[in-house]
């Protein structure tokens, strides 16, 4: 691991962290605010979304400390726009996971070829990131 920057990775790290906790603030707010026909469905869907969010920011810690570092109290942007209808809620969390995704993506590029454990844990968070981005975008497309 010698030839990683322990710093930008635990930077990146951190920032994932904030993310990941913005994720549990926001979907655990988006929970509470869907009312209407589908809500025991959705609002069951966003809160394994904010429960998978904290497991996402527990992994990240787990991968501070081991590389000797102090994992961040902060959360990531949290922007209430008081708009709540579920293509809203859908299209706000769509915004996020695309965050999210970028942010494993650059931990890729800081770890690709020289930590064995940190590329597959970045490929493999990638991935989860690109299958709830395509998720998002199933459940924002209108049936025909």
């Amino acid at each position: 691991m010698s030839s990683i920057d322990k710093e930008k990775v635990i930077d990146c790290l951190n920032h994932i962290m904030e993310v990941e906790f913005s994720g549990v603030v926001r979907y655990s707010h988006y929970a509470l605010m869907v009312f209407g026909h589908n809500r025991i469905p959705i609002c069951s869907w966003l809160r394994s979304q904010a429960k998978e969010s904290l497991m996402h920011a527990d992994q990240a810690g787990e991968h501070i400390t081991t590389l000797e570092g102090h994992p961040s109290l902060k959360i990531g942007k949290l922007l209430e726009t008081h708009k709540h209808s579920i293509n809203d809620i859908l299209n706000e969390s769509l915004e996020h996971e695309l965050e999210g995704l970028e942010t494993y993506k650059t931990l890729l590029k800081l770890v690709e070829g020289k930590s064995v454990y940190l590329e597959e844990y970045a490929r493999e968070m990638i991935q989860e990131e690109e299958m709830h981005i395509a998720e998002v975008k199933k459940m924002l497309r209108a049936p025909k």
